[in-house]
This record gives C-alpha cells, structure tokens and sequence, in this order.
C-alpha cells in the first residue's frame, strides 16, 4: 500500500463516533444531528425532472471536459455572479463531480514533489486539504484562522522563505467551519503574493450563495482578478458546487475555473483519473446553474434559521456574527469541547462537532479550533430550533 496512506488522520466524524462510543441518550428525546454539512432542504425539483427526461443518457458514455452547454451554463453563471469580463467555456471551465474531488485530485495532479512542497491551508479546515496534500507527498502549512483576525489567516506573519516553499494556498471562503468571508482587498493581496513567490491559489467557494445580507455577496477569487484586469486569471483557480446551492450533495456536480493554464493539465490527469461526470446529471446541471429564484429563496430559508437560532443561543454562547455559509461557530462554557459535545449528547439527544477535531496545533502551540464547536444549521426550521432551546437549556442547567 502507499505509505503515504498512514499519514492521514482520522477522520473528525470517526473521531466524534468513538468520543460518543457506550453513551446512551434520553429514549424519549428524537436526534437531531448539527454535524455534517449536507443540506436538508428540498433539491431543486426542476433539475431531479431533467435527471429523469435524460435517464437514457446513462447508456452513454460522458468527456471528461463535459458537454459544451453546461460548460457555456457554468461560464455563464460565473460571469453574472461575479462580475467578470467572461469566461472562455473551451479552456477556462471543467465540470467536476463536486468540489471534494476535484480538490483532492488537484493536489495530486499538480504538486511537485522533487522541490519543497508546502500547501497552506486554513486551520481549522477542511479535511481534504491535508489529506490531499499527505497523500501527494506534500507537507501542510497551518494558517490559524484567531478570533483576534477574523476568523480568517494572518497571512501577513508567514515568513517570505516560508512563502518560497508553498506551491498550492487553499482558501475557503465563506470559510468552513467559521463562515468569515474574505474581502476583494484580500484576495488581490494574495493574488500579488501568487506573483511573488509562485504558488497557486485555490479558492473552495462552495458556501458563496448562501449569505445572510442579498445586498452583499461575497466576493471571489476571480472578481478579484478581473478587477484587476488579469482576465487571464493566471495562477488562480475556484472551485464551486451545486451541493449547497441547490441542496444537490448527491448529484455531486461542481466546476473548476480559472487560469486556462493549469485547467489543460489538470483535464490530461482527469482524463486517466476516469472520473468524467454522467450527461444526465450534466444535465440536471444546466437547469440548475441557469435558475436563480430557488438559490434566493434557500438563502430566505437560512436567514430564518440563522435569526431565530441566533436569538435563542447568544445569550448563553459566543460566537461571530455569521455572514455566510450555514454554519455558527460557538466557544463553549468550560472550554472543553469534547466534553461539552459528550454530555450535550448524553443529555438531549443533540450532535454537534468539536471545534478541536477540524484543527491542528497551530504556530503558538494550541489547537485554534478547541475550546469551540461547529453547529451545521442544516436541517428544516423546526429540528433546528428545537435543537437550539435544547442547547440553551443543557447549558443553563449546566451553569
């Protein structure tokens, strides 16, 4: 087997099953999970119709570039929603089959192991990050994401000899599982660090249409260049999903975009990868990218949910004001995030994740994720709030 193989870590859900192991619930009280990311609304209906009126595509075989008209579907999009001069569908798109894969299999295709091979990655973080980056033969760089900077990296305190041996920074933003949202200004202050030191910036955005204020999407990373008029996109990549924007994690349809430059070899290794996505969930695809009513009336359904959980919870937990994504990322009483996570379960039923099992030991020698835990907002409206009062119930008995 590849060596590289015991190098990974756990996964955070493997941990928090063992840290639940011989704990038994109320009987009477029903589960309510607040832990894995997949969305619980309705798919968007009209793309599962298109599925079915294509089901006879699945007796044909799919290119790993995809059909021209999701890719001029996805250049579309992109183009509206980030304000972009254009996108050229030929050489600037690739279809994926959602955004874990295809990050995973970028660092694969695209980290050179005969030179130092760092790839930053927020800390906390999601955990393809470092398992792409191990299973390359890649060493992962942690940039602690503090309260004190917003929830997102100080980029400003990475040595320049640091910066010389990265070759991949991974953003994700809205982040995961903070929700900060990295400005424009941030973005093009990284894309003039790209420059300096040659790395490739790879931007996870799969939370950008799900944000609480309309008036104010989040930025991306290829705004951010065509602001600067690099429509070439040089050295930049995103990576988007129809997973939360549609509530489609089971289609498992995304894109990449960007520098045309590292999309040509990046479809040469996926070409071999045999990972090309099915032209009826192409399909279904198009119809998606190309609706945006149901995308803003998932984001009236979330805001709702935020406002009310955020109500019940904020007088008994801190946590930053959430601009995006569905996740709150509350700092527990006590500290102890494994031992909240076990007695909340213990005593109503409730799931959620230790902040600690998303991160590592960061540069002054503590984990920036303990002491916190991710709440995934997830389900309907009712789950949700009644997993909230009990939350603020456990703790009030618990003060």
């Amino acid at each position: 087997m590849n060596p590289d193989l015991d190098a990974l870590k756990p996964y955070p859900f493997e941990k928090l099953a063992a840290l639940k192991a011989g704990v038994t619930p109320p009987a009477g009280l029903a589960h309510i999970p607040l832990t894995i990311g997949e969305p619980q609304h309705a798919p968007f209906a009209a793309a599962l119709q298109t599925l079915q009126a294509h089901q006879l595509d699945f007796a044909r075989y799919p290119a790993t570039a995809g059909i021209a008209e999701l890719r001029g579907a996805i250049a579309a999009w992109a183009t509206r929603r980030f304000k972009l001069d254009g996108l050229d569908p030929e050489r600037q798109v690739l279809p994926v089959n959602g955004t874990r894969e295809a990050l995973f299999a970028f660092v694969q295709a695209t980290l050179d192991r005969t030179r130092p091979a760092r790839v930053a990655v927020p800390n906390p973080f999601y955990q393809i990050y470092e398992g792409a980056t191990l299973l390359a033969g890649g060493q992962p760089l942690y940039l602690d994401c503090r309260a004190e900077h917003g929830f997102r990296p100080d980029f400003d305190a990475v040595p320049a000899e640091v910066w010389r041996e990265v070759q991949i920074l991974f953003l994700c933003s809205p982040g995961n599982p903070t929700g900060a949202v990295t400005p424009l200004a941030e973005f093009q202050k990284l894309i003039a660090l790209a420059d300096e030191y040659g790395f490739i910036i790879a931007s996870d955005e799969c939370y950008s249409e799900l944000y609480l204020d309309e008036a104010a999407p989040p930025p991306g990373l290829l705004e951010a260049c065509a602001a600067m008029g690099r429509h070439d996109y040089r050295r930049c990549l995103v990576f988007h999903s129809l997973s939360k924007r549609s509530n489609l994690p089971g289609l498992r349809s995304g894109f990449v975009a960007g520098d045309a430059e590292l999309i040509a070899p990046f479809k040469r290794y996926r070409t071999y990868h045999g990972c090309a996505m099915s032209l009826p969930l192409q399909h279904a695809s198009i119809t998606a990218w190309n609706d945006e009513a149901h995308v803003r009336a998932n984001r009236d359904a979330y805001r709702e949910k935020f406002a009310a959980v955020t109500e019940i919870l904020a007088p008994v937990l801190e946590f930053p004001v959430p601009e995006a994504s569905f996740y709150l990322w509350p700092a527990v009483p006590g500290g102890d995030d494994e031992a909240f996570t076990r007695e909340l379960f213990a005593a109503d039923h409730v799931s959620v994740l230790p902040g600690s099992y998303m991160g590592r030991q960061g540069t002054d020698g503590t984990n920036p994720g303990a002491g916190r835990i991710r709440l995934a907002l997830v389900a309907e409206l009712e789950p949700t709030v009644e997993a909230a009062r009990r939350i603020r119930r456990f703790i009030e008995r618990r003060a």
